[in-house]
């Protein structure tokens, strides 16, 4: 069912509205206020965003749509929204203790956050390019300056204008390859590209490849992921928490919902790329990971790797496919944020400890935790039954019911080779002299890692919710 909101209906936006006004808001409180007031303006943005999830659920059922088409609610973009909220809070919470130090008492950084997402949520409904591209540089600009905000540090400040330079350059891409296909469509419309590009114009062809290289720049995908170790490890480490859980779900969404919905009729062409950089993006994201020292350039390539995993799925081109992509983006961010609750807590003498080496017997002074994040690298590296297993396992059966073979084999061998780093972690804890106690585990932290390690765990026995909204929101691109 859809409804088309009269005109200009501002029903759609509210979520977007209620998150911008709130912002806003805070922002006031913040700058008559100053450094003083991080700590309440952090716990109320974590209570917006939540106001915000309950406004997108309470929305009306169907797909919604204003702004003539340019602004989509469908379910796909609620079950994405939901999950990119869940990210930007969770992530929030996990920060907490960054912002209480009194050299970065930075009430701005929860503000950022909040506007970011915005963008995120514009992204996921975008219905045409120029939607699309506001939505991915609100989002993107608020990340650049996250990157860098722990001011005293050189290798955080290197990473905002690493990010900052990179990212400028994936936007003159897109724009390059939008304008590209508005010139030979008359449209920027996403339905409309869709109506016109049954020709299968080589000059749309040409656009479609920079569009889809500005978003590969999003999600990391190779080639465009020369970026992602380097942030990664140089900005503060719930930032990297931060990125590695709810822009990914936007990016992806936007992907996923341009090459599905805009490009319908040319799938052979977008397919083509999705499986190379998708091939590529695993074996890279496998073999580069085995030589890291540092655990935050290791779950750079990781996700790396994960988002070649993802786009296994969209290759496939079908509503399995779009499934996948789905159900495996949710459980890798509870996966992401579960480990990176972990690495946060690696703390000696108030200090964080990032080398894979201070993992060191981290099951003899600290039991619980190093079962937690043994569990979590066994789900990233996809053994049964835990959840990131089913991950791995829906969009790999997607993609052999669309006879990508080569495909679903070069994935399962890339998932062997990512065992074999995720394990050495595992063995360094279990199995070599402990490195010191680490400082007491923080509660927020305690409970992201409860709630995760849970879900992680115990998935297999009830998947049936997660799965059936997943097919729910992939039906409706369709």
């Amino acid at each position: 069912m859809t409804i088309t909101t009269a005109g200009y209906s501002l029903l759609p936006v509210l979520p977007e509205l209620i998150l911008a006004v709130g912002a806003m808001v805070l922002l006031m409180i913040g700058a008559f206020n100053g450094p003083k007031t991080t700590g309440v303006i952090s716990a109320l943005s974590i209570c917006l965003l939540i106001v915000v999830g309950i406004a997108e659920v309470m929305l009306p059922a169907g797909k919604l749509v204003t702004f003539g088409g340019s602004f989509i609610v469908d379910d796909f973009a609620r079950f994405l929204k939901v999950l990119a909220l869940i990210g930007s809070g969770v992530a929030l919470i996990m920060s907490r203790e960054y912002l209480e130090h009194s050299t970065r008492r930075i009430f701005e950084f929860p503000i950022l956050v909040l506007l970011s997402t915005i963008g995120m949520m514009v992204l996921i409904s975008a219905g045409d390019l120029i939607t699309l591209y506001l939505g991915l540089e609100l989002m993107s600009l608020a990340l650049y300056v996250v990157a860098a905000s722990n001011r005293d540090n050189a290798k955080s400040t290197e990473a905002g204008l690493k990010y900052f330079v990179l990212g400028a350059l994936s936007s003159g891409m897109l724009l390059y390859g939008a304008s590209m296909v508005y010139g030979f469509t008359g449209t920027v419309n996403f339905a409309g590209i869709a109506a016109e590009a049954k020709t299968g114009n080589i000059g749309l062809i040409f656009g479609l490849v920079f569009v889809l290289a500005g978003l590969c720049f999003k999600v990391s995908a190779v080639p465009f992921h020369m970026w992602t170790p380097d942030v990664y490890e140089g900005a503060p480490t719930p930032v990297t928490a931060f990125f590695a859980s709810a822009p990914k779900v936007a990016a992806l969404a936007v992907f996923t919902r341009v090459a599905l919905t805009a490009f319908p009729s040319i799938t052979v062409q977008w397919q083509q790329i999705v499986v190379f950089v998708s091939l590529a993006s695993m074996v890279l994201g496998s073999f580069a990971a085995i030589g890291q020292t540092n655990i935050k350039r290791l779950m750079a390539y990781s996700s790396i790797g994960h988002m070649g995993f993802a786009l296994v799925g969209l290759a496939a081109g079908t509503t399995e496919g779009a499934q996948g992509v789905l159900v495996y983006i949710a459980i890798y961010v509870a996966m992401t944020l579960g480990s990176f609750a972990i690495i946060l807590t690696m703390k000696r003498d108030g200090r964080p400890v990032e080398t894979i080496k201070d993992f060191a017997g981290l099951s003899r002074t600290n039991p619980v935790i190093a079962f937690l994040f043994a569990m979590f690298l066994f789900s990233l590296a996809g053994v049964p039954p835990l959840a990131g297993f089913f991950g791995k396992f829906y969009v790999f059966m997607a993609a052999v019911k669309s006879g990508l073979f080569v495909l679903a084999v070069v994935g399962v061998l890339a998932s062997v080779v990512g065992a074999f780093y995720y394990l050495s972690i595992v063995k360094t804890m279990y199995f070599d002299e402990p490195a010191g106690e680490l400082d007491p585990m923080r509660v927020e932290l305690r409970t992201v890692l409860a709630v995760t390690g849970v879900f992680n765990i115990l998935f297999f026995v009830y998947p049936a919710p997660l799965v059936s909204a997943a097919q729910l929101a992939a039906k409706s691109l369709f």
